[in-house]
């Protein structure tokens, strides 16, 4: 095969490990320009900023350490600010390039960018890359996904599917073109700005091991894994406070600073040693949850952005103003508030407390639950488009399981998961 100049455009893949589009890449090109587009500032439709800062921050780290990988061996990440749409054709016209490379994202927003560059005239090889299981190896094909999640993993554990093997990092890149050298790129901390340490955090990301980028993510797989707290995840899933309670891989792998099948082939490792237990099996079962999530995306793409979702007799109602309260955590409710000023304040939140104060705002205020998927967006270091869309549809009930009446019991939560009231303390003000 002849070899041509390329670019790569990283997206939700930031890292050079276990990445199957930026290898291809590597091996079809003899020139390689690597490039990150930050997202243009703008409001949502709901009236706020589309990444707060806390993204913004956790973001910087993952991109300030994948150029120093970069940088390791001998390349450059260009990093630019805008709609890729509109900033790379300018960088390919003037290095004469014409075929891009990227991660393939089944979500409307991010096919459109690519229906756009194609539009343009450019060819993309938009490879997927971020499941742990191959939608090609399934026992189903895509369009016959199970819709109920048991099923689907039911028949994934019957047929043993297993999830390929972590691809190696990049060793070698393809030459860099020299007109490089003249494109400058933006600078990080300018776009993000200043962001108040909060010691409260549940996910610290100011420390130098919490920060984002590859080389934290692995370091912290590790940690995890040898510290044997993989060993009572599934007794301490369910905590509120603490860096501990949880694995706290998802800020890594929402920013693609670590793959699923890099957790998988580890946990696989710690249990080859150590043994298997239900607390480990509960990882395996949080990342095929996952896995079902972006499944879902191929499957049924732009319907689970309706209103109504999946579910055609759902109706869907708004308060603006209650949305508001529930955003600054001052809705009266001493435990949905405690959780939205954690949001706010950290830019985490534990699993528990997101099911909490999604619940809280579908269907005790009775908001759309769009504007809060959107508010998660913005406030979140681990966003993941899949997860976030697919958690909120099947609490609204508008997802593939579309049971009414998912409203939590606030005061039974708190007399479970909080009876001393140690996380409405730690969060009242």
């Amino acid at each position: 095969m002849e070899k041509k100049s390329a670019l790569y455009w990283f997206r939700n893949d930031l890292r050079l490990a276990d990445n199957a589009a930026l290898t291809q890449a590597c091996q079809q090109s003899d020139q390689l320009v690597l490039v990150y587009c930050l997202a243009p500032e703008e409001n949502t439709s709901w009236g706020f900023v589309r990444v707060g800062q806390h993204r913004k921050a956790f973001l910087v780290d993952t991109l300030d350490d994948l150029a120093q990988r970069c940088e390791q061996l001998g390349h450059r990440l260009l990093i630019l600010e805008g709609e890729p749409t509109l900033v790379l054709p300018p960088i390919l016209k003037r290095l004469n390039i014409n075929t891009i490379y990227c991660e393939a994202i089944a979500a409307p927003y991010e096919v459109a960018q690519v229906a756009s560059l194609c539009e343009q005239g450019y060819c993309i090889e938009a490879i997927w890359q971020s499941s742990l299981l191959n939608p090609n190896t399934l026992p189903f094909c895509v369009e016959n996904l199970p819709k109920i999640f048991t099923t689907f993993r039911q028949q994934i554990e019957q047929m043993g599917t297993a999830p390929p093997a972590p691809i190696p990092s990049i060793e070698l890149f393809p030459d860099l073109p020299k007109v490089l050298h003249a494109i400058q790129s933006i600078k990080l901390k300018d776009w993000a700005g200043f962001v108040p340490i909060e010691k409260r955090s549940a996910f610290p990301y100011y420390k130098p091991q919490w920060q984002g980028g590859e080389t934290a993510a692995l370091a912290h797989l590790q940690r995890y894994l040898e510290s044997g707290l993989v060993d009572q995840y599934k007794q301490t899933r369910n905590g509120l406070i603490g860096s501990d309670y949880s694995t706290k891989f998802s800020p890594w792998l929402a920013s693609g600073a670590l793959s699923a099948r890099q957790i998988y082939q580890q946990l696989k490792a710690h249990e080859a040693v150590k043994g298997a237990n239900e607390s480990t099996y509960w990882v395996w079962f949080e990342l095929l949850w996952r896995d079902y999530f972006r499944l879902l995306h191929l499957r049924f793409g732009a319907q689970l952005y309706r209103a109504k979702g999946l579910n055609d007799a759902a109706t869907i109602s708004h308060q603006p103003d209650l949305f508001l309260q529930w955003c600054r955590g001052e809705t009266g409710q001493a435990f949905i508030d405690a959780g939205m000023r954690e949001l706010v304040a950290t830019g985490y939140l534990s699993n528990r407390m997101r099911q909490n104060v999604a619940s809280y705002l579908i269907h005790d205020l009775q908001c759309d639950w769009r504007s809060g998927a959107a508010w998660f967006e913005s406030q979140l270091i681990d966003y993941d488009v899949y997860s976030n869309q697919g958690n909120w549809l099947y609490l609204a009930g508008c997802g593939t399981d579309p049971r009414p009446n998912r409203r939590f019991n606030i005061e039974k939560q708190i007399k479970t998961y909080d009876p001393k009231h140690e996380y409405l303390q730690l969060w009242r003000h």
